[in-house]
Protein backbone atom coordinates (compact mmCIF):
# COMPACT_ATOMS: atom_id res chain seq x y z
CA UNK A 1 0.00 0.00 0.00
CA UNK A 2 1.32 3.33 -0.61
CA UNK A 3 1.85 5.76 2.18
CA UNK A 4 2.31 9.46 1.35
CA UNK A 5 3.86 11.87 3.79
CA UNK A 6 4.73 15.33 4.03
CA UNK A 7 7.35 17.10 5.31
CA UNK A 8 7.26 20.74 6.55
CA UNK A 9 4.91 21.83 3.72
CA UNK A 10 7.17 20.11 0.61
CA UNK A 11 5.30 18.12 -1.77
CA UNK A 12 4.05 14.41 -0.42
CA UNK A 13 6.96 11.38 -0.20
CA UNK A 14 5.15 8.32 -2.12
CA UNK A 15 6.49 6.15 0.47
CA UNK A 16 6.58 2.11 -1.00
CA UNK A 17 6.18 3.13 -4.48
CA UNK A 18 7.93 2.84 -7.66
CA UNK A 19 8.33 5.70 -9.30
CA UNK A 20 9.25 4.92 -13.25
CA UNK A 21 11.43 6.67 -15.34
CA UNK A 22 15.45 7.95 -15.33
CA UNK A 23 16.71 8.44 -11.75
CA UNK A 24 18.34 11.79 -11.37
CA UNK A 25 15.30 12.88 -12.77
CA UNK A 26 13.20 11.18 -10.77
CA UNK A 27 15.15 11.88 -7.54
CA UNK A 28 15.06 15.83 -8.71
CA UNK A 29 11.43 16.25 -8.06
CA UNK A 30 11.44 14.57 -4.84
CA UNK A 31 12.10 16.84 -1.40
CA UNK A 32 15.30 17.41 -0.15
CA UNK A 33 16.53 15.44 3.18
CA UNK A 34 13.63 13.06 2.99
CA UNK A 35 15.58 9.66 3.31
CA UNK A 36 17.24 7.49 5.76
CA UNK A 37 18.78 5.16 3.35
CA UNK A 38 20.19 4.74 -0.11
CA UNK A 39 21.13 1.19 -1.40
CA UNK A 40 22.19 1.60 -4.85
CA UNK A 41 23.39 -1.10 -7.85
CA UNK A 42 24.01 1.48 -10.40
CA UNK A 43 24.79 -0.01 -13.85
CA UNK A 44 28.38 -1.88 -13.84
CA UNK A 45 29.55 -0.20 -16.86
CA UNK A 46 31.16 -3.92 -17.75
CA UNK A 47 32.29 -3.63 -20.83
CA UNK A 48 31.88 -7.09 -22.42
CA UNK A 49 33.59 -7.70 -26.10
CA UNK A 50 31.31 -10.11 -28.06
CA UNK A 51 29.35 -13.10 -26.32
CA UNK A 52 30.75 -15.58 -23.65
CA UNK A 53 30.64 -18.98 -24.02
CA UNK A 54 30.99 -22.02 -21.95
CA UNK A 55 33.73 -24.54 -22.65
CA UNK A 56 30.95 -26.78 -24.09
CA UNK A 57 29.84 -24.05 -26.39
CA UNK A 58 26.43 -22.64 -24.85
CA UNK A 59 26.38 -18.66 -24.40
CA UNK A 60 26.59 -17.36 -20.75
CA UNK A 61 23.35 -15.08 -19.90
CA UNK A 62 25.61 -11.90 -19.31
CA UNK A 63 24.44 -8.68 -18.50
CA UNK A 64 24.67 -7.03 -22.05
CA UNK A 65 21.54 -4.91 -21.79
CA UNK A 66 21.38 -1.32 -22.96
CA UNK A 67 21.19 -0.12 -19.64
CA UNK A 68 24.52 -1.23 -18.87
CA UNK A 69 26.76 0.39 -22.13
CA UNK A 70 28.45 3.87 -21.66
CA UNK A 71 30.35 5.18 -24.55
CA UNK A 72 33.66 5.85 -22.65
CA UNK A 73 34.94 6.06 -18.79
CA UNK A 74 34.19 9.52 -19.20
CA UNK A 75 30.57 9.15 -19.86
CA UNK A 76 30.20 6.85 -17.27
CA UNK A 77 31.75 9.38 -14.57
CA UNK A 78 29.49 11.88 -15.53
CA UNK A 79 26.40 9.78 -14.90
CA UNK A 80 27.82 8.80 -11.51
CA UNK A 81 28.54 12.18 -10.54
CA UNK A 82 25.11 13.15 -11.84
CA UNK A 83 23.19 10.96 -9.28
CA UNK A 84 25.29 10.86 -6.35
CA UNK A 85 24.57 14.49 -6.47
CA UNK A 86 21.09 13.91 -6.90
CA UNK A 87 21.21 11.15 -4.19
CA UNK A 88 23.00 12.96 -1.66
CA UNK A 89 20.42 16.02 -1.46
CA UNK A 90 17.58 13.44 -0.82
CA UNK A 91 19.64 12.03 1.82
CA UNK A 92 18.95 13.10 5.78
CA UNK A 93 21.75 14.56 7.40
CA UNK A 94 22.53 11.75 9.11
CA UNK A 95 21.66 9.23 6.45
CA UNK A 96 24.04 6.89 4.78
CA UNK A 97 24.18 5.50 1.22
CA UNK A 98 25.35 1.99 0.70
CA UNK A 99 26.64 1.36 -3.29
CA UNK A 100 27.77 -2.28 -5.24
CA UNK A 101 29.90 -2.55 -7.63
CA UNK A 102 32.35 -4.94 -9.34
CA UNK A 103 35.63 -4.41 -10.14
CA UNK A 104 34.81 -2.49 -13.44
CA UNK A 105 33.36 0.21 -11.42
CA UNK A 106 33.50 0.28 -7.82
CA UNK A 107 36.85 2.18 -8.10
CA UNK A 108 35.12 4.94 -9.79
CA UNK A 109 32.30 5.31 -7.94
CA UNK A 110 34.43 5.73 -4.73
CA UNK A 111 36.37 8.60 -5.93
CA UNK A 112 33.06 10.26 -7.19
CA UNK A 113 31.48 9.53 -3.44
CA UNK A 114 34.38 11.36 -1.60
CA UNK A 115 34.12 14.35 -4.50
CA UNK A 116 30.77 14.78 -3.62
CA UNK A 117 31.12 14.87 0.09
CA UNK A 118 30.24 11.39 1.47
CA UNK A 119 32.77 10.13 4.09
CA UNK A 120 33.19 6.57 3.51
CA UNK A 121 33.23 4.41 6.65
CA UNK A 122 33.65 0.76 5.50
CA UNK A 123 34.29 -1.32 2.17
CA UNK A 124 32.17 -4.64 2.74
CA UNK A 125 33.17 -7.55 0.61
CA UNK A 126 30.27 -9.60 -0.48
CA UNK A 127 32.09 -12.84 -0.91
CA UNK A 128 30.19 -15.11 -3.41
CA UNK A 129 29.83 -19.20 -1.77
CA UNK A 130 28.92 -20.16 -5.40
CA UNK A 131 30.18 -17.78 -7.99
CA UNK A 132 30.39 -18.24 -11.76
CA UNK A 133 33.57 -19.94 -13.24
CA UNK A 134 35.46 -17.90 -14.80
CA UNK A 135 35.25 -19.73 -18.38
CA UNK A 136 37.86 -18.71 -20.24
CA UNK A 137 40.51 -19.36 -17.88
CA UNK A 138 42.42 -16.41 -18.31
CA UNK A 139 41.37 -14.51 -15.22
CA UNK A 140 40.88 -15.31 -11.44
CA UNK A 141 37.01 -16.57 -10.86
CA UNK A 142 35.52 -12.97 -9.97
CA UNK A 143 34.48 -14.44 -6.72
CA UNK A 144 33.15 -11.22 -4.96
CA UNK A 145 31.79 -7.78 -5.12
CA UNK A 146 32.40 -4.68 -3.35
CA UNK A 147 30.07 -2.73 -1.39
CA UNK A 148 31.04 0.66 -0.18
CA UNK A 149 29.17 2.53 2.89
CA UNK A 150 29.25 6.46 3.51
CA UNK A 151 27.68 8.85 5.37
CA UNK A 152 26.39 12.32 4.56
CA UNK A 153 28.72 14.26 6.21
CA UNK A 154 32.42 13.06 8.18
CA UNK A 155 30.65 14.25 10.86
CA UNK A 156 27.14 12.37 10.65
CA UNK A 157 25.65 10.15 13.09
CA UNK A 158 24.50 7.80 11.38
CA UNK A 159 22.30 4.62 12.25
CA UNK A 160 24.95 1.42 13.23
CA UNK A 161 23.18 -1.37 14.79
CA UNK A 162 26.62 -3.30 15.97
CA UNK A 163 24.51 -5.66 18.40
CA UNK A 164 22.08 -6.67 16.02
CA UNK A 165 24.66 -7.68 13.39
CA UNK A 166 26.78 -8.85 16.11
CA UNK A 167 23.64 -11.24 17.45
CA UNK A 168 23.26 -12.26 13.47
CA UNK A 169 26.55 -13.81 13.66
CA UNK A 170 26.43 -15.89 16.93
CA UNK A 171 27.95 -13.48 19.01
CA UNK A 172 31.08 -12.68 16.94
CA UNK A 173 31.57 -9.36 16.09
CA UNK A 174 30.55 -8.59 12.18
CA UNK A 175 33.17 -8.31 9.51
CA UNK A 176 33.63 -6.70 6.76
CA UNK A 177 33.68 -9.54 4.63
CA UNK A 178 30.08 -11.53 4.34
CA UNK A 179 30.11 -14.78 2.83
CA UNK A 180 26.73 -15.01 1.21
CA UNK A 181 25.72 -17.38 -2.15
CA UNK A 182 24.66 -15.33 -5.06
CA UNK A 183 20.71 -15.29 -6.29
CA UNK A 184 19.24 -18.80 -7.50
CA UNK A 185 17.24 -21.24 -7.16
CA UNK A 186 13.92 -20.52 -6.13
CA UNK A 187 14.89 -17.23 -5.45
CA UNK A 188 15.67 -15.88 -8.58
CA UNK A 189 12.91 -14.58 -10.43
CA UNK A 190 12.31 -15.78 -13.97
CA UNK A 191 10.03 -13.83 -16.83
CA UNK A 192 7.37 -15.13 -19.15
CA UNK A 193 9.68 -17.13 -21.16
CA UNK A 194 11.47 -18.87 -18.16
CA UNK A 195 14.18 -16.61 -18.40
CA UNK A 196 15.98 -14.54 -15.59
CA UNK A 197 14.09 -11.90 -14.81
CA UNK A 198 17.09 -9.43 -14.18
CA UNK A 199 20.77 -10.33 -14.73
CA UNK A 200 21.93 -8.80 -11.58
CA UNK A 201 19.26 -9.50 -9.18
CA UNK A 202 20.91 -9.79 -5.54
CA UNK A 203 19.52 -11.94 -2.87
CA UNK A 204 17.25 -10.75 -0.21
CA UNK A 205 19.92 -12.35 2.34
CA UNK A 206 22.06 -9.28 1.48
CA UNK A 207 20.09 -6.68 1.57
CA UNK A 208 18.98 -8.38 4.52
CA UNK A 209 22.28 -8.20 6.28
CA UNK A 210 22.24 -4.22 5.35
CA UNK A 211 19.08 -2.70 6.53
CA UNK A 212 19.14 -4.56 9.80
CA UNK A 213 22.61 -3.25 10.42
CA UNK A 214 21.85 0.48 9.21
CA UNK A 215 18.60 1.22 9.46
CA UNK A 216 15.69 1.32 12.11
CA UNK A 217 12.07 0.13 11.78
CA UNK A 218 10.50 3.45 9.90
CA UNK A 219 13.43 4.31 8.02
CA UNK A 220 12.78 5.25 4.59
CA UNK A 221 14.96 3.29 2.62
CA UNK A 222 15.46 4.68 -1.51
CA UNK A 223 16.87 2.06 -3.92
CA UNK A 224 17.41 4.79 -7.03
CA UNK A 225 18.17 1.36 -9.32
CA UNK A 226 15.18 -0.30 -8.16
CA UNK A 227 15.38 -3.67 -10.66
CA UNK A 228 13.53 -6.58 -9.59
CA UNK A 229 12.94 -5.11 -6.34
CA UNK A 230 14.83 -6.58 -3.97
CA UNK A 231 15.49 -3.50 -1.98
CA UNK A 232 11.72 -3.13 -1.39
CA UNK A 233 10.76 -6.55 -0.85
CA UNK A 234 13.30 -7.05 2.31
CA UNK A 235 12.60 -3.49 3.33
CA UNK A 236 8.42 -4.24 3.41
CA UNK A 237 9.55 -7.31 5.51
CA UNK A 238 11.19 -5.68 8.03
CA UNK A 239 9.00 -2.52 8.79
CA UNK A 240 11.03 -0.06 6.88
CA UNK A 241 9.41 2.32 4.27
CA UNK A 242 11.15 2.38 0.82
CA UNK A 243 11.06 4.04 -2.73
CA UNK A 244 12.12 2.48 -5.75
CA UNK A 245 13.39 4.24 -9.00
CA UNK A 246 13.04 2.00 -12.36
CA UNK A 247 13.29 2.97 -15.50
CA UNK A 248 12.96 -0.46 -17.54
CA UNK A 249 9.01 -1.41 -17.59
CA UNK A 250 9.59 -4.90 -17.41
CA UNK A 251 11.41 -5.07 -14.01
CA UNK A 252 8.78 -2.83 -12.79
CA UNK A 253 6.16 -5.33 -13.49
CA UNK A 254 7.88 -8.43 -11.85
CA UNK A 255 8.96 -6.21 -8.95
CA UNK A 256 5.11 -5.04 -7.78
CA UNK A 257 4.11 -8.40 -8.07
CA UNK A 258 7.04 -9.83 -6.29
CA UNK A 259 6.60 -7.40 -3.15
CA UNK A 260 2.29 -7.73 -3.50
CA UNK A 261 3.21 -10.85 -2.11
CA UNK A 262 5.40 -10.00 0.76
CA UNK A 263 4.68 -10.63 3.91
CA UNK A 264 5.70 -7.83 6.84
CA UNK A 265 7.36 -9.78 9.82
CA UNK A 266 5.19 -8.53 13.16
CA UNK A 267 6.16 -5.63 15.17
CA UNK A 268 7.62 -7.85 17.95
CA UNK A 269 9.75 -10.10 15.55
CA UNK A 270 11.49 -6.25 13.90
CA UNK A 271 13.33 -5.23 17.61
CA UNK A 272 17.40 -6.02 17.04
CA UNK A 273 19.65 -6.60 19.51
CA UNK A 274 21.17 -2.98 20.84
CA UNK A 275 24.02 -1.38 22.63
CA UNK A 276 23.96 0.22 26.38
CA UNK A 277 26.09 2.90 24.41
CA UNK A 278 23.08 3.74 22.47
CA UNK A 279 20.70 3.66 25.17
CA UNK A 280 19.37 7.66 26.26
CA UNK A 281 21.80 8.51 29.55
CA UNK A 282 20.14 8.84 32.62
CA UNK A 283 22.56 10.35 35.42
CA UNK A 284 21.81 9.28 39.02
CA UNK A 285 21.00 12.61 40.16
CA UNK A 286 18.05 12.29 38.04
CA UNK A 287 16.40 10.19 40.34
CA UNK A 288 16.87 12.36 43.43
CA UNK A 289 15.30 15.05 41.25
CA UNK A 290 12.40 13.47 40.71
CA UNK A 291 11.84 12.11 44.19
CA UNK A 292 12.31 8.27 43.52
CA UNK A 293 15.26 8.58 45.74
CA UNK A 294 15.45 10.40 48.84
CA UNK A 295 18.71 12.54 50.23
CA UNK A 296 19.29 10.34 53.36
CA UNK A 297 18.21 7.09 52.08
CA UNK A 298 20.23 3.80 52.63
CA UNK A 299 21.46 2.42 49.72
CA UNK A 300 22.81 -1.43 50.11
CA UNK A 301 24.79 -3.49 47.72
CA UNK A 302 24.45 -7.11 47.16
CA UNK A 303 27.20 -8.11 49.26
CA UNK A 304 25.56 -5.96 52.53
CA UNK A 305 27.80 -2.00 52.10
CA UNK A 306 25.38 0.63 52.40
CA UNK A 307 26.17 4.25 51.98
CA UNK A 308 23.09 7.34 52.24
CA UNK A 309 22.21 9.30 48.91
CA UNK A 310 23.06 12.70 49.39
CA UNK A 311 20.88 15.60 47.84
CA UNK A 312 23.85 16.51 45.05
CA UNK A 313 23.28 12.80 43.49
CA UNK A 314 26.35 11.52 45.46
CA UNK A 315 26.93 9.09 47.83
CA UNK A 316 28.76 8.99 51.53
CA UNK A 317 29.89 5.86 53.16
CA UNK A 318 32.79 5.13 55.41
CA UNK A 319 34.07 8.42 54.90
CA UNK A 320 34.48 7.96 51.26
CA UNK A 321 32.13 10.04 49.40
CA UNK A 322 31.34 10.38 45.51
CA UNK A 323 29.33 9.09 42.66
CA UNK A 324 27.83 5.56 42.80
CA UNK A 325 30.01 4.02 41.19
CA UNK A 326 33.38 5.68 42.77
CA UNK A 327 31.86 4.70 46.11
CA UNK A 328 31.04 1.52 45.23
CA UNK A 329 34.90 1.02 43.83
CA UNK A 330 36.34 2.16 47.16
CA UNK A 331 34.37 0.13 49.12
CA UNK A 332 35.54 -2.98 47.32
CA UNK A 333 38.61 -2.17 47.10
CA UNK A 334 38.37 -2.58 43.18
CA UNK A 335 40.05 -0.12 40.54
CA UNK A 336 35.94 0.36 38.81
CA UNK A 337 32.83 -0.29 39.62
CA UNK A 338 29.38 -0.08 37.78
CA UNK A 339 27.08 1.43 40.46
CA UNK A 340 24.06 1.01 38.49
CA UNK A 341 24.13 -2.81 38.93
CA UNK A 342 26.15 -2.38 42.53
CA UNK A 343 23.60 -0.26 44.62
CA UNK A 344 20.03 -1.47 45.39
CA UNK A 345 17.18 0.15 47.21
CA UNK A 346 14.45 -1.41 49.39
CA UNK A 347 10.63 -1.07 49.17
CA UNK A 348 7.95 -2.68 50.75
CA UNK A 349 10.70 -5.03 52.11
CA UNK A 350 11.88 -6.16 48.86
CA UNK A 351 15.31 -5.23 47.49
CA UNK A 352 15.31 -3.74 44.22
CA UNK A 353 18.63 -2.74 42.07
CA UNK A 354 18.72 1.40 41.47
CA UNK A 355 19.15 0.11 37.58
CA UNK A 356 15.49 -0.55 37.54
CA UNK A 357 14.32 2.60 38.17
CA UNK A 358 16.96 4.52 35.22
CA UNK A 359 15.25 1.91 33.12
CA UNK A 360 11.94 3.09 33.98
CA UNK A 361 13.25 6.96 33.27
CA UNK A 362 14.55 5.74 29.84
CA UNK A 363 11.07 4.49 28.91
CA UNK A 364 9.60 7.33 29.05
CA UNK A 365 12.17 9.08 27.23
CA UNK A 366 11.87 6.35 24.52
CA UNK A 367 7.49 6.76 24.77
CA UNK A 368 7.45 10.58 24.27
CA UNK A 369 5.97 11.90 21.21
CA UNK A 370 8.00 12.99 18.29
Amino acid sequence: MTKMTNLKGAPALPLNTILPGDCIEVMAGLPEACVDLIFADPPYNLQLKGDLHRPDNSRVDAVDDAWDQFSSFAAYDRFTQDWLKAARRLLKPDGAIWVIGSYHNIFRVGAALQDAGFWILNDVVWRKANPMPNFRGKRFTNAHETMIWASKSEGARYTFNYEALKALNEGIQMRSDWVLPICNGGERLKDANGDKAHPTQKPEALLHRVLVGATRPGDVVLDPFFGTGTTGAVARMLGRDWIGIEREPAYIEVARRRIADIRPFDKAALEVSTSKRAEPRVPFGQLVERGMLRPGEVLVSTNGKAAKVRADGTLAADGVSGSIHQVGAALEGAPSCNGWTYWCFRRDGRTVPIDVLRQQIRAEMTDRPG
